[in-house]
């Protein structure tokens, strides 16, 4: 039997339990973007990027309306060399075909040809690139309420000390609290979470400037800037 199996899905929209696997599991968005949120923190899955899950990893899957997308189920023992925790790669040409194939061979039995595409994908996943679509959710009740209530409202404005406030600590303690168990900054945090949000609607096609007020920028080339820096690409060439 092969090591890797994989399966297409094509929906209007989905939003998954929580749930887990035995295999490791790459999550490949061809079109459409996707959202994979574990307990401690969720990855966007724009299209041409893909989200590793480990294996045994609880996670809950959900789209950002239609989207296609493949997974890829691989073996424990064939994914001991890749990583442990969740993360997001950008699809490089060859892995997209990869993908493609084996959604192909799924259906035939298993043959040498097969067999090297599986041992090509595992080799092509050593060497792509991470993506910087994540973001950390801290197990603090009081910093958790507020996170999730940020992520809902992208566009709320929420001072340093407003947040501190809103959670009963001092600012100091605020600081300390949240970048340690975030591993950033409160403003670099809130950063993300609006690029986060932005991804979706930029993927529908929705103008950069309407995307940018509705995450709470003062304008598109505020936007548009703190985009590129983050992603290394403008809004506008982001997709293609």
């Amino acid at each position: 039997a092969l090591a890797i199996s994989a399966i297409a899905q094509d929906d209007a929209s989905f939003a998954g339990p929580p749930h887990r696997h035995r295999d490791a599991q790459l999550i490949y968005a061809r079109s459409g973007v996707v959202t994979v949120a574990t307990e401690n923190g969720s990855w966007v899955v724009p299209p041409n990027r893909a989200v590793w899950v480990p294996s045994m990893v609880e996670h809950a899957t959900r789209s950002h309306g239609p989207v296609q997308f493949r997974t890829i189920f691989i073996n424990p023992d064939a994914a001991r060399s890749l990583p442990s925790s969740c993360g997001v790669v950008e699809v490089s040409s060859l892995l997209r075909e990869l993908i493609l194939r084996l959604v192909e061979l799924q259906d035939r039995p298993a043959t040498p040809f097969a067999q090297r595409v599986c041992e090509l994908l595992l080799e092509e996943l050593t060497f792509l690139p991470a993506e910087p679509l994540s973001l950390s959710m801290p197990s603090d009740h009081r910093l958790r309420t507020l996170c999730q209530t940020l992520q809902a409202q992208p566009d709320t404005e929420l001072s340093l000390d407003a947040a501190a406030s809103r959670t009963g600590m001092s600012r100091r303690s605020f600081m300390r609290h949240f970048e340690r168990e975030t591993g950033m900054t409160y403003g670099r945090w809130r950063q993300q979470v609006r690029l986060l949000a932005a991804l979706p609607a930029l993927a529908a096609g929705v103008p950069v400037v309407t995307v940018a007020l509705d995450c709470g920028y003062q304008s598109a080339s505020a936007f548009a800037a703190t985009f590129k820096r983050s992603l290394g690409r403008s809004p506008a060439s982001y997709f293609e």
